[in-house]
C-alpha cells in the first residue's frame, strides 16, 4: 500500500479502525514552526463523532499525541511522530466475512487475498485522523504567509428510506495563494490538488473553478480578463491558470458518494458469493459532512505547503 502523500513535506501513517492506535510522521517540516496543541486538537474535533443524529455512534476523543520533532512546542527539524488512540474500536462480528456493497471488500479479496472485512481497516475512513493532524501543522505554517483555507456543505442528498446513507458537495475556498504555485507539466496545483482530494474516502469527483460547467460556456464568456494592473475581473478558473496558481482565491469543489454502510439490513454476498444478509450498523455515519471539512482543508493545505517548500528549493 502506498502510505504517503507530498514530496518535501510528507505525511506517512499506519494504524487502521480495528486497531490501538493511529501513527503518523512528518517529515520535511522546517525548523522553528510553533505547534499550537489546542489548535490541533480543535481541528481533530471537528473530525471526531459527534451527538448529530447522521453521526456515528462510535466514540472517540481523538487527542494527539507528540512523541518526536517537538520540543517545548516549536518544531526540531526531525520527523515529527505523533499517535492517536482508537478508544472505541469494535469487532463486527455480524459483518465480518461478507461482501459489503461498494465497500473494500470485493477489491481488498481481489488485490490482497484477503476473506476478512477485519483486514480491510486500513480503507475506513479512521485513517483520516493522520491527515488531519498533519493538515493542522501545515495550517499553522501557512499563518505566517496570510494563507487562509475554509471548506463548507453545498447540498445533500435526501434519504430515499430510514437509516439510509446519502452523498454531498462540499466547496472550498483558499485565500491569499501567491502565483506561481505548481510544477508543469505532470504536476499542476490542480492535478495535485485533484489528487489529494481524490484519496479521501468517498470522493467521486472534483472540479475547479467553472469545472463542468466550463464545458457549456464559450471563450468570451469565460476568459479572466486582467486590467492594466493585472487584476481579473473574473475567476472562472478558480485561481489556476496554466497548472500555476494566478494570485486569485482557489476555489474547488468535491463531491463524496453515499456512505456505503447503512443502518438497515441489506441483501449481499460472502467471499465465496453465497448470498446473505449485510446488516445495519449505527457505528457508521450516515453521510460525510460535515465531519469531512477538516479533511477537505487539511489535504488542500498539505498541498499548498508541499509546493511553497518546494519553490523555495529551487
Amino acid at each position: 500500500m502506498k502510505d504517503s502523500f507530498g514530496n518535501i513535506f510528507k505525511i506517512t501513517d499506519s494504524g487502521d479502525t480495528h486497531g490501538s492506535f493511529m501513527f503518523g510522521e512528518i517529515s520535511g517540516c522546517p525548523k522553528g514552526v510553533f505547534i499550537d496543541t489546542e489548535f490541533v486538537n480543535y481541528e481533530l474535533g471537528r473530525r471526531s463523532p459527534n451527538s448529530d443524529p447522521i453521526s456515528t455512534q462510535r466514540r472517540e476523543d481523538d487527542k494527539v499525541v507528540f512523541m518526536l520533532g517537538i520540543e517545548n512546542n516549536l518544531t526540531t527539524g526531525d520527523i515529527i511522530k505523533f499517535s492517536v488512540p482508537n478508544e472505541d474500536a469494535k469487532v463486527d462480528s455480524r459483518n465480518r466475512f461478507v461482501i459489503k456493497p461498494s465497500h473494500s471488500s470485493y477489491v481488498y479479496m481481489k488485490k490482497y487475498g484477503y476473506k476478512d472485512n477485519e483486514l480491510c481497516g486500513r480503507s475506513s475512513a479512521r485513517q483520516t485522523v493522520c491527515r488531519v493532524v498533519a493538515g493542522a501543522i501545515a495550517k499553522l505554517i501557512l499563518k505566517k504567509y496570510n494563507i487562509d483555507i475554509k471548506s463548507k456543505l453545498i447540498s445533500m442528498a435526501e434519504p430515499k428510506v430510514l437509516g439510509d446513507s446519502v452523498g454531498a458537495l462540499v466547496e472550498c475556498t483558499i485565500t491569499g495563494v501567491p502565483p506561481g504555485l505548481g510544477e508543469p507539466v505532470y504536476d499542476k496545483f490542480s492535478a495535485r490538488l485533484a489528487y489529494a482530494m481524490m484519496s479521501i474516502n468517498a470522493a467521486k469527483g472534483f472540479e475547479i473553478g467553472e469545472g463542468f460547467r466550463a464545458a457549456e460556456m464559450s471563450g468570451s464568456e469565460y476568459h479572466d480578463i486582467q486590467d492594466s494592473n493585472f487584476l481579473f475581473a473574473t475567476n472562472h478558473d478558480g485561481g489556476v491558470q496554466a497548472g500555476l496558481t494566478n494570485g486569485e482565491k482557489v476555489v474547488f469543489r468535491v463531491a463524496f458518494k453515499p456512505i456505503p454502510s447503512v443502518r438497515y439490513d441489506r441483501e449481499t454476498i460472502d467471499f465465496d458469493g453465497n448470498k446473505t444478509v449485510m446488516y445495519g450498523s449505527n457505528r457508521n455515519d450516515l453521510c460525510v459532512a460535515p465531519r469531512v471539512l477538516p479533511i477537505v482543508e487539511a489535504m488542500a493545505a498539505l498541498v499548498i505547503v508541499d509546493f511553497i517548500l518546494m519553490n523555495q528549493n529551487i
